[in-house]
């Protein structure tokens, strides 16, 4: 097992899963400019990482992650534009390493998961929330507003319904989370590292190579074109079909056997 020594999270890459843990449990797993930095530096990491086939994200203690730190905060209140700009630009570069990782990103929700929280919920591909986690856009309610997570949050829940959470700031259950698309799942907390389990299982009986490609798909497609996209797609798939993943798990569906990679 490699594990990589941070102020703020822990990291650990044990076989073929890596595990990054929001280690602040005194703060409820708030952010600050460490975090943020640490979280760029270990999806790096990751990425460069072969034999990391899943990466599950997850808070230590009773929090998932609370947004930013309040004495994070007390700082940032008294900056210029321009240092505002620049941890601001930090922080987007963070939730977007997070959301085009090569790597599927499971969240292991085990609580409360508020403002910039949830938008660490929403850059991860899945998410499996416990039953007792709360999630809230608050920023509102302290005269900000929920920017560099919104994106995310729009892709997942689409703009009607961040309506209704972005301006009301409003407490939601774990429940109107699944409804809303934010929450693959909901369970039991006793039945969180199973069903967290289960998706690692299922994300790991597929191609390293094909799921890394669905996610390129998942992030070009919205943006192009009809006729640019007839163009990607096929080429895409053209070289997926040609690549020695693809000719594999291929031979192997014909031979009615399992690909290599999940033997």
């Amino acid at each position: 097992m490699r594990e990589a020594k941070y102020q703020t999270i822990v990291y650990e890459l044990q076989d073929d899963i890596a595990r990054v843990t929001f280690d602040r449990p005194d703060v409820h797993n708030a952010f600050n400019d460490i975090m943020i930095s640490e979280l760029i530096d270990v999806f790096d990491e990751i990425d460069k990482r072969s034999e990391a086939r899943v990466v599950v994200v997850t808070g230590r203690g009773k929090s998932f992650c609370a947004g930013a730190d309040l004495n994070w905060m007390r700082r940032v209140k008294d900056y210029s534009y321009e240092d505002n700009l620049r941890e601001s630009l930090e922080l987007s570069d963070m939730l977007y390493k997070i959301y085009a990782s090569s790597k599927p990103t499971i969240a292991r929700v085990n609580g409360a998961a508020i403002g910039g929280g949830t938008g660490l919920v929403a850059v991860c591909d899945i998410a499996i929330a416990a039953d007792s986690a709360k999630f809230s856009f608050s920023e509102v309610k302290i005269g900000l507003i929920p920017a560099c997570i919104s994106p995310y949050v729009v892709k997942k829940c689409g703009e009607g319904q961040c309506r209704e959470f972005f301006l009301t700031g409003e407490r939601l259950t774990a429940d109107k989370a699944q409804r809303a698309g934010l929450v693959n799942k909901v369970v039991a907390l006793d039945e969180l590292d199973d069903t967290v389990d289960q998706f690692v299982n299922q994300l790991k009986s597929s191609g390293p190579e094909a799921v890394t490609r669905c996610k390129e798909l998942l992030r070009n497609v919205p943006h192009m074109s009809y006729d640019d996209v007839k163009k990607y797609t096929a080429e895409v798939i053209a070289q997926i079909r040609m690549s020695d993943e693809g000719q594999e798990g291929m031979l192997a569906f014909l031979e009615k056997r399992k690909p290599k990679w999940n033997e």
